[in-house]
């Protein structure tokens, strides 16, 4: 790719990210996924925290169908393809399948916050950290004696 365009997605808000470090000049997207807002009661405090995350990153930030608003991004950016971070939500890898039929989408690794192989549950982020905070500061707790 020459010109790709970078999808930001819920889990690749860190602007250290691959996506950022790999293509620092690429333009960025980040859609306010109509079919979510629907469908999940995103707390009102849930909302403020991406929003205050996406106004620290070089992205442009639109509202509406994820795939419609990807593909739209990157016609006007003439972009030869899309580059974005891997998730686990089944939803983005529908939206990839869909995407690829238009534009190659490259999908970068990014390195786990925790070294975990079990199941977390990703509906709530208290449930996740009841699980992910024991493997979070593993190291850095013998490291500091």
């Amino acid at each position: 790719m020459i010109r790709p365009i970078l999808w930001v997605h819920g889990d690749c808000l860190d602007p250290q990210g691959p996506h950022f470090k790999n293509h620092p000049q690429a333009p960025a997207l980040w859609v306010w996924d109509e079919r979510l807002l629907a469908e999940w009661q995103l707390s009102l405090k849930r909302l403020v925290f991406i929003y205050e995350c996406l106004v620290e990153l070089p992205v442009v930030i639109r509202r509406g169908g994820v795939v419609a608003e990807v593909l739209t991004f990157a016609t006007e950016h003439q972009a030869d393809g899309i580059v974005t971070t891997a998730s686990p939500s089944p939803l983005f890898r529908q939206y990839v399948k869909v995407l690829e039929q238009s534009l190659p989408v490259t999908i970068l690794s990014v390195e786990p916050f925790v070294d975990y192989d079990g199941h977390i549950d990703l509906a709530r982020f208290s449930r996740y950290w009841r699980v992910a905070q024991a493997y979070a500061f593993k190291g850095d707790l013998n490291d500091s004696k």
